[in-house]
């Protein structure tokens, strides 16, 4: 589910209003999408941010604050995602997150360098918009005994947005007789494409589970875009990028010495828009040394609540991962998609430093 409204013509432009995904068909879904981003300017206007299925391979884009929480000093995610290739020109969406984590103070607290990338591009008209967040992520021990941390994130940084004006089409380009276009547009604005700073905030508790320290969990909220942004080709000063909160949960316990279970869940609201998503991965390890196996194979499935169920699958493959999920469509939607929604390829690189204050050596470090 992606950014999702209808239109009526006035003059030669277009008001936008939003609507429920399931009224989307092949006709209208990019020009929809599109020409609410380019043309948008009723005070009531609303977007809603880009997603990804596999969502805990993106930490940044679910809270700040969850930068650090894995086991290791440094971390490279990617995530690949193509939707609605089978309804209209295919949304691709990328994410790029690079995380340093090291021990500060001469406590057992840590703190996280980071940085998001983000691109996506939707429509046939080439809406795309390109992010470059950095974040700071500290994380305060609780606990000198066990793993047990809260942490405080920020994230903030660069956003453009643009789009291909030639590739637009509006009712000015009808001359009476059918489509010309070679008419002009009949828009006002100067520039196709814009830019902003952007701004997230996000808090959690992370601790192990009883004196496993296999085993552990998570909670989290966060409020992005808190600055809230202009958001107009027009300059309009009264649409803004509607801000975000998500609160997120996850816990990992040991079945056996070989297998776990993973459960991740979100829940977001922006403006009147909300989002449910949660599911779970079992995890088989494959290799002589239990404590570092050579592999780790992980099955599972997510539901996108009245949207998508998600099947994935994924392979750890010390220090590389590599998992790939497929939406399903079981909205409304599905008899024009004939239940083919989004893919999502991602790869992951999690390393230790050789240094004697590596996580690697210390007995208590933020993880999940």
């Amino acid at each position: 589910m992606k950014r999702v409204y209808t239109i009526n013509k006035i003059k030669s432009t277009f008001v936008l209003y939003p609507i429920s995904l399931k009224m989307r068909n092949r006709i209208h879904i990019t020009t929809i999408i599109v020409l609410f981003m380019l043309f948008g300017k009723q005070q009531n206007v609303q977007a809603q941010d880009v997603h990804f299925s596999q969502f805990f391979e993106a930490p940044f884009l679910r809270n700040p604050s969850f930068s650090g929480l894995f086991q290791g000093d440094i971390r490279f995610q990617g995530i690949y995602r193509s939707q609605w290739a089978s309804v209209t020109t295919p949304f691709t969406t990328g994410s790029f997150n690079f995380e340093y984590k090291k021990p500060i103070g001469g406590a057992d607290d840590f703190l996280t360098l980071g940085m998001q990338m983000l691109y996506d591009k939707a429509g046939s008209a080439s809406l795309t918009t390109t992010s470059f967040l950095p974040a700071l992520n500290y994380h305060k021990a609780l606990s000198g005994e066990k793993n047990k941390y809260l942490s405080l994130g920020i994230m903030g940084g660069f956003v453009q947005r643009k789009f291909d004006r030639s590739k637009i089409t509006t009712n000015s380009h009808y001359d009476g007789n059918g489509y010309n276009p070679s008419l002009p547009d009949g828009e006002t604005f100067l520039n196709s494409n814009f830019n902003y700073l952007d701004g997230s905030i996000g808090l959690s508790f992370n601790s192990t589970i009883g004196g496993k320290a296999e085993d552990n969990y998570f909670i989290g909220v966060a409020y992005h875009h808190l600055n809230r942004p202009k958001n107009s080709f027009y300059k309009n000063p009264d649409i803004e990028l509607q801000a975000k909160m998500v609160v997120s949960t996850g816990i990992k316990f040991s079945l056996n010495e070989t297998s776990y279970f993973t459960i991740h869940a979100d829940y977001s609201k922006q403006g009147s828009f909300t989002e449910l998503i949660g599911g779970a991965m079992y995890s088989y390890k494959i290799g002589d040394d239990i404590d570092n196996p050579k592999y780790t194979f992980h099955v599972g499935a997510f539901m996108r609540a009245k949207d998508a169920f998600i099947p994935m699958i994924k392979l750890d493959y010390h220090p590389f991962a590599f998992s790939f999920s497929y939406d399903a469509n079981v909205s409304q939607l599905r008899t024009a998609s004939q239940g083919r929604g989004a893919m999502e390829f991602s790869i992951s690189y999690t390393g230790f430093f050789d240094r004697d204050n590596s996580s690697k050596f210390v007995p208590l470090c933020p993880k999940f």
